[in-house]
């Protein structure tokens, strides 16, 4: 019969046999390391959230170039070759307001590309349901598509020697003494001479002063049809 010491030997002897065997096995079956290219289950986590980060990211991008366009749209400078066609020696503006109708005379011989400009906007609804944004009481202002008195593209200046008095129809300036907003317009309430040379007078209310004068910040531009 066998002692323990002889026991213990060939106990041992087996477990070295097993231990090898099982080490063979697992490389020759790849246990150990994943195939190559193959994701471990540790990773994937971390590639997952990466994947949620970058679809996020991806949508914010959509979103702000979404906003970007409509801002641009909102601002983009008017096109001058675009608005040969709705040059006039002279037309009727007819303003309808929450208040009431404003009738103006417009200089397209003086101003032709702020007329022509105001008649595109005017005949394809640009005006449609804006406000009045800015009411003193020496002006009323009006057409900014933000209705903040920030929004509106550009167009050049065009000065002329009409003078600004009750019921003239200017433009919004941007300040440079070239460049005027190509949105937004307003009508003097009182004689404004000071406005002579600074800002395009380009035209005159001919009825519905009464209406100019009763006009309150937040009142709605309905529509302007031309005549």
């Amino acid at each position: 019969m066998m002692n323990k010491i002889q026991i213990s030997i060939f106990l041992a002897i087996i477990l070295i046999f097993g231990i090898i065997f099982y080490i063979t096995q697992a490389k020759y079956l790849g246990l150990n390391t994943p195939p190559k290219g193959q994701v471990t289950i540790s990773q994937i986590p971390d590639q997952m959230n990466f994947n949620t980060s970058n679809q996020n990211q991806t949508q914010q991008q959509a979103q702000q170039s979404q906003q970007n366009a409509v801002q641009n749209q909102q601002q983009a400078p008017a096109d001058s070759s675009d608005l040969a066609q709705y040059q006039v020696a002279s037309a009727t503006a007819i303003i309808k307001t929450s208040k009431g109708d404003i009738t103006l005379v417009l200089y397209g011989s003086e101003t032709p590309t702020t007329v022509a400009n105001f008649i595109k906007k005017a005949k394809t609804g640009f005006y449609d349901n804006l406000t009045f944004h800015r009411v003193e009481d020496w002006v009323v202002q009006g057409g900014d598509p933000l209705g903040s008195g920030t929004g509106g593209g550009s167009i050049p200046v065009e000065f002329n020697d009409k003078p600004f008095v009750a019921g003239s129809l200017g433009q919004a300036s941007k300040g440079d003494g070239k460049v005027q907003n190509d949105a937004q317009f307003f009508i003097t309430k009182t004689d404004s001479q000071h406005l002579n040379g600074q800002y395009t007078n380009y035209g005159m209310v001919t009825e519905g002063m009464d209406v100019v004068n009763s006009i309150q910040i937040g009142d709605k531009i309905l529509e302007i049809t031309i005549k």
